[in-house]
C-alpha cells in the first residue's frame, strides 16, 4: 500500500509533464538506432553528455526547423492578403469578374458582394458590426495561454530527450528488468515490438508529409498556381501535424480567388483537400502498418483516437498501444486450455 501511495503521489505531481515526457519517450524511441550510430562515430572524441547534447540540437534542427519554416510561410503569406485587403478596402472592393458568372446564384451574389463590400471601408465596418471585443480578447487570451503552454511542453520535451539519450542504456536495462519481473520471459518480445510499433508510427509521420508535399506540388503545378512547390513545402510539412495542413490549402484558395483566379482557387481546393485526405486516411495507416502488423481499419482507427486523447503524440502512440493489446491477445489465444480440475471423490461415512 505504501508502495502504491508513493507511485500514485509520483504520477499526481508529474501529471503535468506527461505530454512532454511521451513527446521526449517517443523521440527517443523513434530515432534511438541512429543515435548509437552517432555516438559510435564521436565516442573517441566526445564525453557521453555532450554527444546526447549534439544529437539533441541535430533533431530539433530536422524536426523544428521545418515546421517553423512553414509556419512562418504561411504567417507571411497571410499578412500579406491581410493588407492587400485593407489596402483595398480604402476604396471599396469591386465585384470580382468572375462572381456573376456562377451559375444560379451568380447575380445574387454579386448583388450582395455590392451592397456590402463595394463601398469604401465596408471590410471595416462589416468586421466592426459583428466582432465582439470581449469574445476577442478571451479567444486571443486562450491562443496565448495555449501557445505558452505548447512551448512550455517543448521545453521540458528537450531536457527530457537530452536525459534520455545519455542514460538511455540504462534505463532500458532497467525497464526491461522491472518487466520481466512483471511479466516473466515474454516481455523482451513485447519490449521490441512497442519498439517497431513507434519507429513505424514515427516514420509514417514523415511518409505522409513526403507525399502531401510531392503531390500537391503537381498538383498545384497542374491547376496553375503561382509558386506552386513553396505552397506543396507549406502543406507537406504542416501536413506533419494532422488537419493543419488544410490551414494551408484554405489560405492558397482564397489568395487565389482575391487574384481573380477562382478555377484555379477552386482546383487546388479540391486537389489539396483529397491529397491531404489520402495522405492522413491512406498512406499513414499503410505505412504504419508495416511495423505494427495491425490491420488497415486498426492503424486508422489508433492513428485518430490517440490524436483525440493525447494530441500530436497519440498519433505515434495510439497504434503502439493497439499493437501491443494485439500481441497479448494472441498470446493468451496461443496458450492450451487449462484442463478442469478433477472432482474429489467424497465417501459417505
Amino acid at each position: 500500500m505504501l508502495g502504491a501511495l508513493v507511485v500514485a503521489l509520483a504520477v499526481w505531481i508529474l501529471h503535468s509533464f506527461l505530454p512532454a515526457l511521451l513527446v521526449a519517450c517517443v523521440t527517443a524511441v523513434a530515432t534511438w538506432p541512429l543515435y548509437r550510430r552517432f555516438a559510435a562515430l564521436l565516442q573517441p572524441r566526445m564525453s557521453r553528455g555532450a554527444i546526447s547534447l549534439a544529437f539533441t540540437v541535430m533533431v530539433l534542427a530536422l524536426v523544428l526547423a521545418p515546421l517553423i519554416f512553414a509556419g512562418s510561410a504561411l504567417l507571411a503569406k497571410a499578412s500579406a492578403l491581410l493588407l492587400g485587403m485593407v489596402a483595398a478596402d480604402k476604396a471599396g472592393i469591386g465585384v470580382p469578374l468572375w462572381l456573376e458568372s456562377v451559375p444560379l446564384a451568380g447575380s445574387w451574389l454579386a448583388e450582395h458582394w455590392r451592397s456590402e463590400f463595394a463601398h469604401p471601408g465596408a471590410i471595416r465596418e462589416w468586421v466592426e458590426q459583428r466582432a465582439d471585443p470581449t469574445a476577442l480578447l478571451g479567444w486571443f487570451e486562450s491562443l496565448g495561454q495555449f501557445m505558452g503552454r505548447q512551448l512550455l511542453v517543448i521545453g521540458f520535451a528537450i531536457l527530457a530527450l537530452v536525459f534520455l539519450y545519455h542514460e538511455g542504456e540504462s534505463l532500458a536495462r532497467e525497464l526491461r528488468r522491472a518487466l520481466r519481473q512483471l511479466a516473466g520471459e515474454r516481455a523482451e518480445g513485447y519490449a521490441d515490438v512497442a519498439a517497431r510499433a513507434v519507429r513505424a508510427s514515427a516514420n509514417s509521420m514523415l511518409m505522409v508529409a513526403l507525399f502531401d508535399g510531392v503531390a500537391t506540388g503537381i498538383a498545384y503545378a497542374t491547376a496553375g498556381v503561382p509558386q506552386p512547390f513553396t505552397w506543396a513545402a507549406i502543406t507537406g510539412l504542416l501536413a506533419l501535424v494532422p488537419f493543419v495542413g488544410y490551414g494551408a490549402v484554405a489560405a492558397l484558395a482564397l489568395e487565389l480567388a482575391l487574384a481573380a483566379a477562382p478555377g484555379a482557387a477552386l482546383l487546388a481546393l479540391a486537389f489539396g483537400s483529397v491529397i491531404l485526405f489520402f495522405g492522413d486516411k491512406v498512406v499513414r495507416p499503410l505505412a504504419a502498418r508495416q511495423g505494427t502488423h495491425l490491420g488497415f481499419v486498426w492503424v486508422l482507427m489508433g492513428c485518430l483516437g490517440g490524436f483525440e486523447a493525447l494530441g500530436l503524440v497519440g498519433v505515434v502512440i495510439g497504434p503502439v498501444v493497439l499493437t501491443l493489446a494485439r500481441e497479448l491477445w494472441a498470446e493468451r489465444m496461443r496458450r492450451p486450455e487449462a484442463a478442469p480440475a478433477p472432482v474429489p471423490l467424497v465417501r459417505r461415512a
